[in-house]
């Protein structure tokens, strides 16, 4: 739409159309742009307006949009670039968002938060300081009502089952005030639970306890189920066999104690364990008791029936024992006077013998008396005898009570008082067993004891024994007691542990039991009550295994408790997630009861309201956020509360961004025309607040930025007003005043000095020359000389001097009025050509500010120029003057005037005469700027020539010795068999005798390197216990050898590591060790590492700032060093012993390499040595190596076993080190030990090698890592890995050709060769004998899975073959019995079948790790099964050796050709080769073959199959070369031509398109190695043909220009034979595989 008229002018007309399409809301009107002056500005101001109401629009509609439908609550409108009103109306709306979606974040939140269990978080009643109202609070209310009495419920099953289940608190109940449905369920559940518990515990106490107080009475009663039941049953199974126990025991003590029926037992049926063997020890004891009494009785009843042949024979104890004797004694006195009395009686009865008969009438006297004495003795003893006999016949029937009465005296009386006695412990014995009895067995009082003083013997072991049943039961019935009263509290921990047996045994491991499945019950439900009820998580479930009965119930109530919660919780947990999401289309449908359905009616209530008023909101937001009508207002009829606030902060938000647009509006329209005064002032926060500080910052960015200008102007327009005021004055003092006079007012200075500089004879001096308000002081001078004062110390620095906060007495500025000292002081130097003119000092009350600084130093400069021209017109004005006086006396005094010409004359000479001399030496000056320059070019030059005459020199000696060490390997393998050992043994003195060659060549190299700056170092942690192991195992060997001592010793208080060079530090070490035990011949060499303070050179820069430095010192007992020579053994190519007789040999740069290298890890070597007595070499090198140039502040340490190992350039003396280059990764070669499996990882990816390493570890392996392929050959022979992990893309050496080295080499053939390439060559890999192919990118997984699968294999020490085979030759075993041969066949399992259809049937079901395929009289079917072997996965990449005779058929052939370029397939013809192929598949080790196998192999390898037949170019000018590789490569059978420059070998090309590969010398004359290759790719037959660079400069950088002129590969001299072989079988086999003419 155009709106201009014909003069470009802004029609009003188009300009008043527009504003009507703008007010009816079409935004996409426009004004043109291209209007100049006023209506330009109009346009661009109009066009504003449309743009920011159509993106104020599109905005509010976006987040309308998103908040009201999509439910993204978080989003706001996002305006940027609004300002004033525009600003406040997005702050409106989204103030409108936030206060409607306040509430509902927050009743989501607190709901969100009691799905998980969260009871503590409730709904704010008012928010940012705004409360809720209307539906709003109702429904914050009705969640916060819910979550109390949550709460409550909660707290109460809690409660209750922590005091029943845990407290053992029991006939709690939970008490929930309120509750209805569910949740009045699940709390009378728990209720009936915590009821039954209660009742259930309880009984099972009374009755436990009632058994510990003896009353036996009592049984369990309550009604339970399940393992309570059985708990039940048991403890009134135990009751009932204590009562038994007691009857038994109580009737078998009445029968034994009291009614004296000796022989009783009691019988307990059923009892076991302890209550077995207090039965029997019972029975025991009345079974010995009745056998003892038994037989006093007897023996007592004889004596009473007069037969004194009878005694106690019972065996017996303690005081039964002392009765039994005493009887005895008793019977034999019995005895012995019966046979006296008998004798007595017979004599004096039967012989009429006096004093024989008691009734002898007529006697008296003393026989009447001794008749009489022996009858009443036969009397008195037979009424004796007779009581004691009723006494013990009392004893033998129980009866206790009767005790011998009779009158005796004498031994009678003891046997009375001991019958009496023994009465008396019998009866104290049975009163104490029957009161024990009826104290534990009857009355429940445990723990009672039998005491009966005085007895012994049987009668205390009964005693005892008693006392132990008692003591026993005791134990066993209190600690069951403790149990049980333990769970009847509810204390769940507690177990019977006595040792019990039998049927207490039984009841222990019951009871126990009990308790266990009390204990999982309680946990189980505490858990669930906690996960529901607590932690929120919903869907718990109480699993208690083996409960039956209540237990179950209860775990089901409790579980079908927490399933409803979980259906509710969730149901309300799903609705209110779809309301948060957005989603208001969503009710609550779960069933429930009493307040959970309340709340379901409540939110459903919310989410209604919720969709009407986001309804309303929508249009608000259409309105005012789509159609720009600002200062609309949203109007919602009826609405109230919460919702009318809400709607009256929509309508506050409206206006609030109407005003904040405006005022950005108002205040932008001011700044287009130049007002940077104003800034918006209007009130907002958030991002409008942000946009409103961005465009009040804009505006002061642009005012300082005006001001800044003016300040520029102002300083640029007052130095040219200086300089032209300053301009054609002469006078110094005039100038001097003008200058204060203007300066102090222009920069505000109240007072001011000049002084301008004479001299005083020879030195410079400040004269005063002009002041400003200055009133003279004493003690302040007018002259200064150099840094006397600050004027003086200006004058001398050349520098400004500026003071700040002068003190209060320094000086003062006076006035008519008063006076007062300055705030500031500024002094000034004023230059001309760097020399001090003047200087000039101001002070003022206030601050110089940048610009009065600025001005005051540019104006200087011009102040010294104006000065300078003073001085020389006023020496010009002198001379003149000094010319006119002159003239005067020329008149008056001729002669004078003549003298003074003379002198002026001379003067003039004598001017010549200086300025011709000053021209000389400013020419002599020159010649020495030249000589130096041009000896600065030869020094260059010298260094260029150096390194050229280094790199030619190590080609014309690496030259010859190529030549030579190849011919020497090759006679040295006698490849031919046609010389004798003696000759063998010339050709290896020879080769290694060229190899040390080499090294010395090597070392020169080394130095050269080292003295011009170009020796990488690879900085990282080394770990001193694993340099410790390295020095060990280098050299424990030589001192064993040598029958030397080998001492290490590391200090205590060494670090773990350090930061230095490893392999640097080696290489010092080694050689100092090295040179050790080569002049020491006896005694022994010590090495000792130890942090030290000193030692150094006192002036080291380096050592002297180091934190830390550590000491390698290294003792030998040999044969020393004079002190005059132990400076020069550190010189190149020098030794202690120089003469030619010298008994050591050596080239002497060992030590002048080590001291260089010592000098680049920042430290130096020390040596203590006297002629025969030993040397002390000590290495001081710094702990943290410092990148920094020596001298300079070292960097702060980080600790050594965090740094990564970091290669640094380290350059010349004259240069500063590089920054790290590359950064390397720490491997495990130090801390191999025996056993440990080992892989190797060839990867120059320093971040890919680190995750092998690291994955590796992590599979079990110890990692060795190398980033180049040179160095991998060496290291897997070094270090035997089980494994190698190999990367094909290496910079420095064909990863293929490294494959090819490895496995040819018989060390390291066998070892298996995970292949890693960006390529997807895995056929080509696992043909050359790699074990499995990884392509890249490979993600952790498939490396994890590699290394696994290279483990298992590694572990398997059989690997299997499956050999297919028509007819086995029973005479040789067949192919297997050529492959497993009697040594090497315990490595592999074989299996032959005879058929193509049996191998397919077997490989269906097993896995092989290769297969040979007979195909001698080839079958149609052999082809189908190679064919078929990639058809499945497991086949696929299995290797196949195809054992061929020499006659198979052209046809036969090609189709075997067609194959291995699908599988994985190897042809052989001979047994020979078939072994060779087999051990390469199977990751055989040749080592284990037996001998005549081992010397095949090696003939095979003699001349290689890939080899033969390929023709090959030698480009080369040194026919000794021509000859040597010529030799090598016709020993395989290939067919080599040879040229001398490369022009004839470009010739040789021509002529000989179908060449396979050349090798191309690089240094030649007439065209080098780098053109002929160029030339070479430039021809038609050369542009794919494989060309290697052959050199020998060995020099860095040398293989990246042979690729770059484009070479295929690169090969140093001396060749390596191997290596030479390996790249010729890669790039001769890729260039077979593209053939002609392809790369």
């Amino acid at each position: 739409m155009t709106m201009t008229d014909a003069h470009d002018r802004l029609s009003p007309q188009l300009l008043l159309r527009a504003l009507r399409q703008l007010r009816k809301g079409d935004f996409s009107v426009r004004l043109p742009l291209d209007l100049d002056g006023l209506d330009g500005e109009i346009a661009a101001a109009f066009n504003d307006v449309v743009e920011m109401n159509e993106t104020l629009a599109d905005e509010i509609g976006r987040t309308s949009v998103a908040i009201g439908k999509e439910g993204r609550i978080a989003q706001r409108v996002r305006l940027p670039t609004a300002s004033g009103r525009w600003g406040d109306c997005v702050d409106s709306v989204n103030a409108m968002a936030a206060d409607l979606t306040r509430p509902t974040l927050e009743m989501a939140r607190v709901i969100g938060a009691v799905a998980k269990g969260d009871l503590s978080q409730s709904i704010p009643l008012e928010i940012d300081g705004h409360p809720l109202q209307g539906e709003f609070l109702r429904t914050a209310r009705t969640v916060n009502r819910m979550v109390e009495q949550l709460v409550t419920v909660t707290a109460e099953l809690t409660r209750v089952a922590r005091e029943v289940g845990i407290e053992g608190k029991l006939g709690e109940q939970a008490q929930v005030k309120d509750v209805a449905g569910t949740w009045k369920d699940l709390t009378d559940n728990v209720n009936l639970m915590a009821a039954n518990l209660t009742a259930q515990v309880r009984n099972i106490a009374d009755v436990t306890t009632a058994v510990a107080k003896g009353d036996l009475s009592r049984k369990i009663t309550v009604d339970v189920k399940g393992e309570i039941r059985e708990l039940k049953d048991t403890i009134n199974t135990m009751v009932d066999q204590l009562n038994s126990f007691a009857s038994e025991v109580t009737r078998v003590a009445r029968e034994v104690g009291s009614e004296g029926k000796l022989g009783g037992q009691a019988q307990v049926k059923g009892v076991a364990g302890t209550w077995k063997d207090l039965t029997d020890n019972v029975n025991l004891l009345t079974g010995n008791l009745t056998n003892q009494v038994r037989n006093i009785a007897d023996v007592t009843t004889a004596v009473a029936n007069g037969d004194l042949s009878r005694k106690i024979t019972v065996d017996v104890k303690g005081e039964i024992r002392e009765l039994k004797d005493t009887i005895n004694t008793m019977v034999d006195q019995l005895n012995s006077f019966a046979s006296e009395v008998t004798r007595v009686a017979r004599e004096v009865g039967t012989e009429g013998k006096l004093g024989g008969q008691a009734q002898v009438k007529g006697v008296a006297g003393t026989w009447k008396d001794l008749t009489d004495n022996v009858n009443a003795m036969a009397t008195n003893l037979t009424s004796q005898v007779r009581n004691i006999a009723e006494v013990t016949t009392a004893v033998a029937k129980g009866d206790l009570s009767r005790k011998i009465t009779v009158d005796v005296r004498g031994e009678i009386l003891e046997l009375k008082d001991t019958i009496n006695t023994m009465v008396d412990q019998l009866n104290s014995f049975a009163s104490e067993v029957t009161r024990v009895a009826r104290e534990v067995g009857s009355e429940g009082k445990l723990g009672g004891q039998a005491q009966v003083k005085g007895v012994a013997g049987t009668w205390k072991d009964l005693t005892d024994n008693v006392n132990l049943l008692t003591g026993n039961l005791t134990n066993q019935v209190r600690n069951i007691a403790d149990v049980t009263t333990a769970v009847a509290n509810g204390d769940l921990s507690r177990k019977i542990t006595v040792d019990v047996k039998g049927e207490i045994l039984e009841l222990k491991d019951t009871i126990n039991t009990m308790v266990d499945q009390l204990n999982s019950f309680a946990s189980e439900v505490t858990r669930v009550a906690r996960e529901v009820g607590t932690e929120g998580k919903l869907g718990g479930q109480a699993q208690v295994k083996g409960v039956a009965g209540t237990w179950k119930d209860l775990t089901d109530n409790v579980n079908m408790m927490a399933a409803n919660l979980t259906g509710q919780v969730r149901g309300i947990a799903e609705v209110v997630t779809a309301v948060a999401e957005g989603n208001l289309k969503r009710k609550l449908t779960v069933a429930a009861r009493g307040e959970i359905a309340a709340l379901a009616d409540t939110i459903n209530g919310v989410i209604e309201t919720l969709a009407i008023f986001a309804d309303q909101v929508t249009n608000v937001a259409r309105e005012v956020g789509i159609e720009g009508k600002l200062g609309g207002q949203a109007k919602v009829p009826g609405a109230t509360g919460v919702w009318g606030d809400l709607t009256d902060n929509v309508n506050q938000l409206a206006a609030n961004l109407t005003t904040q647009v405006r005022a950005i509006a108002e205040v932008a329209t001011a700044v287009t025309k130049g007002d940077l005064t104003r800034s918006i002032a209007v009130e907002a926060s958030g991002e409008v607040a942000a946009l409103k500080d961005n465009i009040n910052e804009m505006i002061r960015n642009l005012r300082d930025t005006t001001q800044k200008n003016a300040e520029q102007d102002w300083l640029k327009t007052n130095i040219a007003k200086f300089t032209r005021m300053l301009q054609g004055e002469r006078d110094l003092v005039t100038v001097s005043n003008m200058i204060l006079s203007e300066i102090a007012p222009l920069v505000n200075a109240q007072h001011g000095v000049f002084y301008v500089t004479t001299r005083d004879g020879d030195e410079p001096v400040l004269d005063l020359a002009a002041s400003y308000a200055l009133r003279e002081r004493n003690g302040l001078g007018t002259r200064f000389a150099l840094k006397q004062g600050l004027v003086g110390q200006c004058a001398h620095e050349k520098k400004p001097i500026l003071l700040t906060n002068v003190p209060r007495d320094y000086v003062r500025i006076s006035s008519g009025l008063g006076e007062a000292p300055p705030l500031n002081i500024i002094v000034l130097p004023v230059l001309f050509e760097n020399e001090v003119n003047a200087v000039l000092e101001l002070a003022s009350f206030g601050h110089f500010s940048e610009t009065h600084r600025s001005f005051l130093e540019q104006l200087t400069e011009s102040i010294g120029i104006v000065l300078n021209t003073i001085a020389t017109n006023m020496r010009t004005e002198g001379l003149l003057k000094q010319s006119q006086r002159l003239t005067a006396e020329l008149q008056s005094q001729q002669q004078e005037l003549t003298t003074t010409n003379e002198r002026l004359e001379q003067q003039a000479a004598s001017l010549r005469q200086s300025e011709e001399l000053l021209m000389a030496q400013q020419e002599k000056l020159r010649q020495t700027n030249e000589a130096l320059e041009e000896k600065a070019e030869q020094l260059s030059l010298t260094s260029k020539y150096k390194s050229q005459f280094l790199a030619n020199m190590s080609h014309e000696l690496r030259t010859p010795l190529n030549s030579l060490l190849i011919l020497s390997k090759l006679l040295s393998d006698n490849g031919d068999r046609n010389l004798t050992a003696r000759q063998v043994e010339f050709a290896r003195t020879i080769h290694a005798a060229g190899s040390d060659l080499l090294n010395l060549i090597n070392d020169i190299l080394d130095l050269s390197k080292i003295e011009s700056g170009t020796v990488t170092l690879e900085i990282g942690a080394v770990v001193l216990d694993d340099l410790r192991g390295h020095v060990e195992r280098t050299f424990a060997q030589l001192a064993e050898e040598k029958g030397l001592r080998f001492d290490i010793d590391m200090a205590p208080t060494l670090p773990a590591a350090i930061q230095t060079d490893q392999k640097r530090l080696e290489q010092v070490l080694n050689n100092l060790l090295s040179n050790a035990f080569k002049f020491t011949e006896t005694g022994g060499v010590t090495f000792r590492m130890e942090p030290v303070r000193e030692g150094w050179s006192a002036a080291h820069p380096v050592l002297n700032a180091a934190d830390g430095v550590l000491a390698f010192t290294v003792t030998d007992t040999g044969i020393g060093i004079p002190e005059n020579k132990q400076r020069i053994i550190f010189e190149a190519f020098q030794q202690a012993d120089g003469t030619t007789s010298r008994k050591y040999g050596g080239t002497g740069l060992g030590l002048s390499i080590s001291r260089e290298i010592a000098r680049l890890l920042g430290g130096e070597i020390r040596v203590q040595s006297e002629s025969g007595a030993g040397s002390t070499f000590t290495l001081y090198v710094p702990m943290d190596f410092d990148i920094a140039r020596p001298g300079d502040p070292a960097p702060k340490a980080t600790p050594a076993a965090a740094t990564p190992t970091r290669p640094i350039v380290v350059p010349g003396p004259e240069e500063g080190l590089a920054l790290p280059q590359n950064q390397s990764v720490a491997d495990d070669r130090e801390r191999i030990r025996p056993g440990d499996p080992v892989v190797l990882i060839v990867e120059d990816d320093v971040k890919f090698a680190s995750i092998l390493v690291d994955l590796a570890r992590e599979k079990g392996f110890k990692a060795i890592l190398s980033h180049a392929g040179s160095p991998a050959m060496p290291m897997a022979r070094k270090y035997r890995p089980d494994a190698v992990m190999l990367d094909i893309g290496l910079p420095d050496l064909d990863g293929w050709a490294l494959l090819d080295l490895l496995k040819r080499d018989p060390h390291t053939r066998h070892i298996p060769v995970h292949v890693i390439s960006a390529k997807e060559e895995r056929r080509r890999g696992l043909a050359m004998g790699a074990f499995d192919y990884t392509e890249k990118p490979a993600d952790r997984e498939a490396i994890f899975a590699a290394l696994a699968k290279v483990k298992g294999f590694v572990e398997r020490h059989q690997r299997r073959l499956l050999i297919v085979e028509k007819v086995p030759d029973p005479g040789t075993g067949g192919i297997a019995g050529l492959i497993d041969t009697d040594k090497g066949g315990d490595d592999i399992e074989t299996r032959t079948v005879t058929s193509a259809e049996a191998a397919r049937a077997v490989l269906a079901r097993e896995r092989f790790d290769c297969m040979v395929l007979d195909l001698t009289i080839p079958q149609p079917a052999d082809f189908e099964l190679i064919d078929s072997l990639r058809t499945r996965d497991a086949t696929a990449w299995m290797p196949v050796v195809a054992y061929v005779s020499e006659g198979i058929a052209p046809e036969d052939e090609a189709r075997l050709r067609r194959l291995a370029e699908t599988v994985v397939l190897r042809s052989v013809r001979s047994p020979d080769s078939l072994l060779d192929e087999t051990a390469l598949f199977l990751h055989r080790a040749v080592d284990r073959l037996p001998d005549d196998k081992r010397s095949a192999l090696d003939q095979i390898r003699q001349r290689d199959p890939v080899l033969a037949g390929r023709k090959v170019l030698i480009v080369d000018d040194d026919f000794r070369n021509i000859f040597s590789l010529a030799s090598v490569l016709e020993a395989h059978d290939m067919t080599v031509l040879h040229a001398e420059s490369g022009p004839e070998g470009l010739d040789l090309l021509k002529a000989h398109p179908d060449l396979d590969v050349a090798l191309v010398d690089i240094m030649m004359p007439l065209m080098d190695g780098y053109q002929t290759i160029r030339e070479i790719r430039a021809t038609g037959a050369g542009r794919g043909l494989p060309v290697i660079a052959v050199t020998a400069k060995a020099m860095k950088g040398d293989r990246e220009k042979c690729i770059e002129a484009g070479a295929t590969d690169y090969l140093a001299k001396p060749v390596d034979i191997d290596h030479l072989l390996s790249l010729l079988r890669v790039w001769a086999g890729r260039r077979q595989d593209a053939g002609p003419g392809r790369a």
